[in-house]
């Protein structure tokens, strides 16, 4: 059995990363921690990856 799993497209200074994550993506208006601190979730659409079926929640810092 496979973990379902989300993206996360994280703004950064040196450009955008996406990133795997375990779960369910979080939710519009969320704040999640990372490695750069507390981001928020702006919107979630689907992942930007050809054929990936995959959500992914996009984020800016909070």
């Amino acid at each position: 059995m496979s973990v379902e799993t989300h993206l996360l497209f994280v703004s950064r200074p040196t450009g955008y990363e996406l990133r795997e994550r375990p779960g369910e993506p979080p939710a519009p208006g969320t704040e999640v921690e990372e490695e750069e601190g507390r981001l928020r979730v702006l919107k979630l659409a689907p992942s930007p990856l050809p054929g990936d079926t995959r959500r992914c929640a996009y984020l800016q810092p909070a």
